[in-house]
């Protein structure tokens, strides 16, 4: 072997070395996937984006599609959290237990209330729980029969995938049918868009990143945030991430983060009600 040969095959081990010390030294990017809930879609989404940040080998991908989508996807295997702005129903325990051998683990993440949208425009500003009820099951069709202008009523309202849709449907409609001729939208901030651009047009969603609508009193109470902290406002609820078992060490640190005070700072500051540190009311924006 001449003197070239020799010094090639020097660097040849050299580099494999560094190349096999590089291979061990990098940490594994862990992948975790979130699919589920609408409404807490841009919340889980900036929750994943600032996570990230600060835990560099860890990847979160966010998808939304309704509680409902985001439940079969946790069953199927093709997500490791179900975000949720609902409980499970039955069927969908049933389904878990069936085909995963397991009842899922449920984690509350924050509070929210479901707020209902009108147009700046309308006269009415306070609804009480029977006249939503009896408006989006079609009784009332129009503003004058409940001291507005003589203005038919637009129902807008989220898909029946929606964990919101059916919140809404079993606590405010008390599982009656929607009137037929609502308006099928499918995230909040459509619904929002289509109540503004109407002036007799009726929305509900979540109270976070609304635009700028009448948020409707109901029973004479306001959807303040003292109100919804002390479950005086009549149409509140919890955000919840499910998975399937005894979390992987990358879930459980997600999730712990979301529980920390940086996390629940951060769910406050997008417009959520925290679980604790409730009395802090910095930067917590509800109209």
């Amino acid at each position: 072997m001449n003197r070239f040969n020799k010094i090639l095959k020097i660097f040849l081990i050299i580099g494999i070395g560094i190349l096999n010390t590089c291979t061990v030294s990098s940490p594994k990017t862990e992948i975790i996937k979130i699919k589920g809930s609408d409404s807490m879609l841009a919340l889980v989404e900036h929750l994943a984006h600032t996570f990230m940040q600060k835990y560099k080998t860890i990847s979160i991908y966010v998808e939304g599609g309704g509680t409902a989508t985001g439940i079969k996807s946790l069953i199927e295997g093709k997500s490791d959290i179900c975000s949720a702005s609902r409980t499970l129903k039955s069927n969908e325990i049933k389904d878990l237990v069936d085909k995963t051998g397991s009842i899922g683990l449920s984690y509350l993440i924050a509070k929210d209330a479901i707020s209902i949208y009108l147009n700046p425009e309308n006269q009415i500003k306070d609804l009480t729980l029977k006249q939503i009820k009896d408006i989006y099951t079609g009784k009332i069709k129009n503003w004058k029969e409940i001291g507005g202008e003589d203005l038919p009523i637009m129902l807008i309202s989220r898909s029946p995938n929606s964990g919101t849709y059916l919140y809404f449907n079993e606590h405010v409609l008390f599982a009656e049918p929607f009137d037929k001729n609502i308006i099928i939208k499918h995230s909040t901030l459509s619904v929002q868009e289509e109540v503004m651009k109407y002036k007799g047009a009726i929305g509900y969603g979540s109270i976070a990143n609304h635009l700028n609508l009448t948020l409707c009193k109901i029973e004479g109470i306001e959807p303040s945030l003292e109100n919804i902290i002390n479950d005086k406002y009549p149409i509140t609820r919890y955000l919840y991430f499910y998975i399937l078992d005894t979390p992987s060490k990358a879930v459980k640190k997600f999730i712990d983060w979301c529980f920390s005070n940086e996390g629940q700072n951060f769910i406050k500051n997008a417009g959520y009600i925290p679980l604790w540190n409730m009395n802090d009311k910095a930067n917590i924006k509800i109209n």
